[in-house]
């Protein structure tokens, strides 16, 4: 009898927390045809979300980035319903890990992470790990695990908030956060978050209260869609840019237009 109270206040605690917080606006969308040909296998693409859950991760990983996905390219047999290429992996404490076309997330702001320096070997092993969990539904039953994410901005000091992400058994934690993602490149020898390294000979040491914090989030798995943005070792793809943006291209206010007519205009490619 308590298993069955368990699940079902579980999956309604992940039904509200999975649903839209009111109307959302991306600062900034580009055209959904840009990013298409800007991604490539093996990148991250952050999303910022606008669930009740998205708001909880932003505000306690003080990130705009509240979900992460790995662009995995087409696969023969992979499509959504409409026909559309499953194109995208993520996992999600809802549905396990999946894919996904890039639709879903077209009109939310993103950013693309790119690994620098992987060849087309090592880009399919981080690919082929992360396909082998298709369908791994992970443990929302753990109440404990889902109930902080019922309070979107709980009190606690910042240094505490990422370890909030912990609390409990962590099943939960690991559907929604990027730790798929980032084991995958571990099982390369991929680094995430900066290491104690020496490159180009010279050495860097991180602060003893800095590996502290990075001992903690690889041992408890607390990678979020953050670390791939502020990480070292991933460049920044940006869309616009990489199509060969020119600035003196770039068309301004139309001519003709009232004030109420181009405020209505540029929100246009928002919606």
């Amino acid at each position: 009898m308590f298993a069955w109270l368990e699940k079902y206040l579980s999956d309604k605690i992940v039904e509200y927390i999975s649903q839209p917080t009111g109307r959302y606006a991306p600062f900034y969308a580009p055209d959904p045809e840009l990013i298409r040909k800007a991604l490539k296998p093996g990148d991250i693409l952050l999303v910022e979300g606008n669930s009740r859950l998205s708001a909880t991760i932003k505000y306690l990983t003080q990130s705009t980035w509240s979900h992460a996905a790995l662009y995995v390219g087409e696969r023969p047999g992979d499509v959504a319903p409409d026909g559309e290429p499953n194109v995208l992996l993520e996992a999600e404490a809802d549905t396990g890990v999946v894919t996904v076309p890039l639709s879903k997330y077209l009109n939310f702001h993103t950013r693309i992470c790119r690994p620098v320096g992987l060849d087309e070997a090592s880009t399919r092993k981080v690919i082929d790990y992360t396909l082998a969990r298709i369908g791994t539904l992970y443990d929302s039953r753990r109440i404990v695990d889902l109930a902080r994410y019922l309070f979107p901005y709980p009190p606690v000091p910042v240094w505490f908030r990422r370890r909030m992400l912990s609390i409990g058994a962590g099943d939960p934690t690991r559907a929604i956060c990027s730790t798929l993602i980032a084991q995958a490149f571990a099982s390369i020898h991929y680094p995430i978050l900066p290491e104690r390294a020496s490159i180009n000979g010279k050495t860097y040491i991180l602060a003893p209260f800095v590996k502290d914090e990075l001992d903690h989030i690889r041992t408890y798995g607390l990678y979020t869609p953050r670390d791939f943005d502020v990480s070292p070792y991933f460049a920044i793809i940006k869309p616009t840019l990489a199509a060969g943006f020119d600035y003196h291209t770039l068309a301004w206010d139309p001519p003709g237009l009232t004030d109420g007519e181009l405020a209505d205009a540029k929100v246009t490619p928002f919606n």
